[in-house]
C-alpha cells in the first residue's frame, strides 16, 4: 500500500533512495536536482525498445539489441588493462561479451556458465565475430530487460540503467496525494489525479505528448501554484496599513505646465492608478510597464511630487549612475526651485556624501536619486514614503518582497520597466504586483524608420552616416562580440571601431562589457555632450539612457539578436524631435526565422506586439532579460502553448480572492511547487 499524503518522501533528500550514494547525489545536485520531487521533472527524451529478443544470426551491427545467450567459457587475461571476455552462444551462432574494468567475481556472478542469461546492449563486430562490450543490462530474469527503457538526459557518471532504476523506484513509491483542485477544474483534465499524471509523464509512449490531459493537469498545477503564491504576497502587502498621501492637482499642474507635450491616455490612466494607491490606506506595490520612450519617468516624477507635498521623502534608484543623473536633471527642470533634491553617486565628493547622508536623516532632502547604493545600511531616511526603481525587470519575486519591506509600512513601491512582455509572462513574472501599462507613445515622438541592408552594401551605409554627422546627428553602431572570434563569423566591436576610426578620425568611441564602470560612464558622458559622433558598442547600451541627439543606430549581424533585444536597441534613438533611423545589417544566407524577425521589426514599432512574436519564435526562456531574471522558468508550462491554462488559473485566483476562500487545502501544492522560495513567510 502506498503512503497517502507522504509529502515528506517527495521533498526528502535523494539519499533516501536505494542505490543513490554520495557520488550520484553530488552529480545530480550539479544539475540542481536536490530532492526526489526535483527528479520527477527530469523527463525522458526518447526510449530504447529492448522487448524484442533477437537471435545471434539476425543481429545488426551498431544497433541496441536484446539476446538470450548461454555463457560457455571465461577468458580472464593475466595482463593488466586487457578486458575480461566471455564466449557465449545460442542455437544460431556465437558472440563474445567483453567487460572492461570489471572483476572476475562480478563477471562469474552475472554470467554463470551453461545457464541462460538475457543481455541487452550495442552490438559490434571484431575480426568477423559479434561482440557486445559492457552490456547495459544483464539478468537471468528476462522480464527485467525485455521491456521499453526510457532514455533521459543523463548526467555524466550515471548510466541509463541506474537512472531508470532510480526513476522506477520513485514511481513505485509515489504517494497518493489528496486532491487539491475543485471538481470543475478536475473535469477540465478528465479527472486525472496528480499521482496518475506523474506516472504517465514517465511512460515512454507519452514522450512529448503535450496535449494530453495528464500533461495539461501538471502544467496547470505549477501555473496555479505560482499564481497562488503571488496572490498571497499581494494580499499580505495590501493588509499593511499606512498613512495615506494627499494627492492634489497642484503637484500635477506644477509639472504639466512645464512640459511641451500633453500626456497620452495611457499615461493619464497609469497616473490615476498610482495616485489611487498612494492615497489609499494600503501599501502600494505596483509595476509601471511601458514601451521604450513611452514616458514612464514623467509619471513617476508627477507622483513623486505628490508624495513630497504630503511631507514624505522619495528615493529613485536606477541601474546606472548616468541614468540616475538623467532622472535627477529632469527633476531639477520640472520640480519647484525651492525643493531640496540630491544625486548621490560614486563621483560625489566625500564631504558632499556626508552632508547628503546627514540631511536625508534630518528630512532636509526631499528626494534622492542614485544607484542601489542609496539603500546601503548607513543611509537612513527620516520619513521615506516612496521608492521608485527604474529598469529593474531582472528582480525576482523574493528580491521584490525584500524591497517592499525595506521602506517600512508607510513606504509605497513603484517599479518601472521598459521591457514589454506578453500578458501570460507578465502574469507569471509580475503576478505579485499590481500592473499599469503604457502602450501609447507621446504625440511628438516620431516612429523610428527601420531598414535592412546586406553587409556587402557597407559603402552605402558609410555614405548615409557621413550625411547624418554633417547634419549634427550622432550614431550608435552595435556589434555582437567584443573581439574577433575564430568560431563565430560576427563582426567584433573592436575591429569595427578601428575600421570606423580611420574613416572618422577622433570622432569614434568604443564601449563594451570589459571596460571598467567608471570609464564606461565617462565615455557615455562624452557621447552625451557630443565629444564623439559615433559610439561603437556591444549590447550594453540597450537599457534606459536618453541620448536626444543620437538619431541613427546600426546593428551588425541583426539576425543574431532576438526581436525584443533589437527593439530595445532601436529604442536608443528617436528620443528627440528629428526623424530617426535603424539599419539592420545581415549576411545573405539568412534562416527563415531570421527573415521573419527582421520583417516583423521593419513593420512594427509596438514593443508588446514584438515581444509576443519574439516569444512565439524563440520561446519564453530566451525572451530579453528573463533568462537571467529572478523568475524561475516553469518545468512544463509554456506561456504560448498553455495560454488557456494561464487564463484558467487567473480566473480561479480571482474567485479565491473575491470569495475569500481559505487556501489551507492548497498547502500541499504550495509546498511541492515552491516557486517563489518564500512560501513559509506567507502561508
Amino acid at each position: 500500500m502506498k503512503n497517502k499524503n507522504n509529502y515528506d518522501y517527495l521533498l526528502s533528500d535523494l539519499t533516501k533512495l536505494n542505490g543513490v550514494g554520495k557520488k550520484t547525489m553530488d552529480i545530480l545536485k550539479k544539475k540542481k536536482v536536490n530532492t526526489i520531487f526535483d527528479l520527477l521533472w527530469r523527463l525522458p527524451k526518447s526510449y530504447t525498445d529492448r522487448s524484442l529478443v533477437t537471435k545471434i544470426s539476425d543481429l545488426q551491427i551498431n544497433k541496441v539489441q536484446t539476446i538470450r545467450i548461454i555463457p560457455a567459457k571465461y577468458q580472464f587475461p593475466r595482463v593488466r588493462n586487457l578486458p575480461n571476455r566471455v564466449n557465449c552462444s545460442d542455437e544460431t551462432g556465437k558472440i563474445d561479451c567483453i567487460f572492461f574494468h570489471s572483476y572476475e567475481g562480478y563477471v562469474r556472478k552475472i554470467l554463470p556458465l551453461n545457464q541462460e542469461v538475457t543481455i541487452s546492449g550495442k552490438i559490434t563486430s571484431f575480426k568477423g565475430k559479434y561482440q557486445i562490450t559492457n552490456p547495459t543490462y544483464v539478468s537471468k530474469d528476462s522480464s527485467l530487460i525485455e521491456t521499453v527503457h526510457n532514455k533521459y538526459s543523463l548526467t555524466e557518471g550515471i548510466t541509463e540503467k541506474n537512472y531508470n532504476k532510480i526513476i522506477k523506484q520513485i514511481l513505485e513509491n509515489l504517494p497518493i496525494l489528496n486532491e487539491w483542485h475543485d471538481k470543475e477544474i478536475l473535469e477540465r483534465f478528465k479527472n486525472e489525479s496528480w499521482n496518475e499524471s506523474i506516472i504517465k509523464l514517465h511512460d515512454p509512449e507519452n514522450i512529448q505528448n503535450y496535449k494530453a490531459n495528464f500533461y495539461q493537469r501538471l502544467a496547470y498545477d505549477e501555473i496555479f501554484a505560482s499564481f497562488l503564491v503571488n496572490s498571497e504576497i499581494r494580499k499580505k502587502i495590501k493588509k499593511i496599513k499606512k498613512t495615506s498621501k494627499k494627492i492634489s492637482d497642484n503637484s500635477y499642474n506644477q509639472i504639466i505646465n512645464k512640459l511641451n507635450f500633453k500626456l497620452t491616455n495611457d499615461q493619464k490612466k497609469s497616473l490615476t492608478d498610482i495616485n489611487k494607491d498612494l492615497s489609499s490606506n494600503s501599501k502600494m506595490f505596483r509595476l509601471l510597464q511601458g514601451d521604450v520612450g513611452s514616458g514612464k519617468t514623467i509619471i513617476a516624477l508627477i507622483s513623486a511630487l505628490s508624495v513630497i507635498n504630503s511631507n514624505f521623502q522619495v528615493a529613485l534608484m536606477a541601474p546606472t549612475e548616468i541614468l540616475a543623473r538623467q532622472h535627477y536633471t529632469l527633476a531639477k527642470k520640472l520640480f519647484p526651485e525651492n525643493l531640496s533634491i540630491e544625486l548621490l553617486s560614486s563621483k560625489s565628493e566625500n564631504l558632499d556624501k556626508k552632508r547628503i547622508i546627514n540631511e536625508l536623516k534630518n528630512n532636509k532632502i526631499k528626494m534622492i536619486f542614485g544607484t542601489h547604493a542609496i539603500f546601503q545600511k548607513k543611509i537612513l531616511f527620516n520619513k521615506l514614503g516612496y521608492i521608485i526603481i527604474d529598469e529593474q525587470h531582472k528582480f525576482g519575486v523574493r528580491q521584490r518582497k525584500l524591497l517592499s519591506d525595506k521602506g517600512g509600512d508607510n513606504c509605497d513601491v513603484l517599479l518601472m520597466s521598459a521591457t514589454p512582455i506578453p500578458r501570460t509572462l507578465t502574469m507569471s513574472v509580475y503576478g505579485d504586483m499590481d500592473v499599469s501599462i503604457i502602450r501609447e507613445k507621446p504625440n511628438n515622438r516620431k516612429e523610428v524608420k527601420t531598414y535592412s541592408k546586406l553587409e556587402t552594401k557597407m559603402d552605402d551605409v558609410i555614405k548615409f552616416v557621413k550625411k547624418e554627422i554633417t547634419e549634427g546627428n550622432q550614431v550608435f553602431w552595435v556589434c555582437p562580440l567584443i573581439e574577433e572570434s575564430k568560431k563565430l563569423d560576427h563582426q567584433s566591436s573592436v575591429n569595427k571601431y578601428m575600421y570606423l576610426n580611420k574613416i572618422f578620425p577622433n570622432k569614434v568611441a568604443l564601449l563594451h562589457g570589459k571596460i571598467e564602470n567608471d570609464e564606461k560612464e565617462e565615455i557615455l558622458y562624452k557621447f552625451l555632450n557630443k565629444k564623439y559622433s559615433i559610439l561603437v558598442s556591444t549590447t550594453i547600451i540597450e537599457v534606459g539612457i536618453d541620448f536626444p541627439n543620437a538619431n541613427v543606430i546600426i546593428i551588425e549581424n541583426a539576425n543574431k539578436f532576438g526581436l525584443s533585444q533589437l527593439h530595445q536597441l532601436r529604442g536608443r534613438v528617436g528620443r528627440g524631435n528629428k526623424q530617426a533611423s535603424c539599419i539592420l545589417m545581415f549576411k545573405s544566407n539568412l534562416s527563415v526565422n531570421a527573415k521573419k524577425r527582421i520583417n516583423i521589426l521593419k513593420n512594427s514599432n509596438d514593443g508588446f506586439e514584438i515581444s509576443e512574436e519574439d516569444m512565439r519564435l524563440r520561446g519564453f526562456g530566451d525572451l530579453l532579460g528573463f533568462k537571467q531574471s529572478g523568475a524561475k522558468n516553469f518545468r512544463l508550462a509554456d506561456p504560448i502553448q498553455n495560454e488557456d491554462l494561464f487564463i484558467l488559473a487567473e480566473k480561479q485566483i480571482k474567485k479565491i480572492e473575491q470569495e475569500n476562500i481559505n487556501i489551507e487545502k492548497y498547502r500541499p501544492l504550495l509546498k511541492l511547487y515552491d516557486q517563489a522560495d518564500i512560501i513559509n513567510d506567507i502561508v
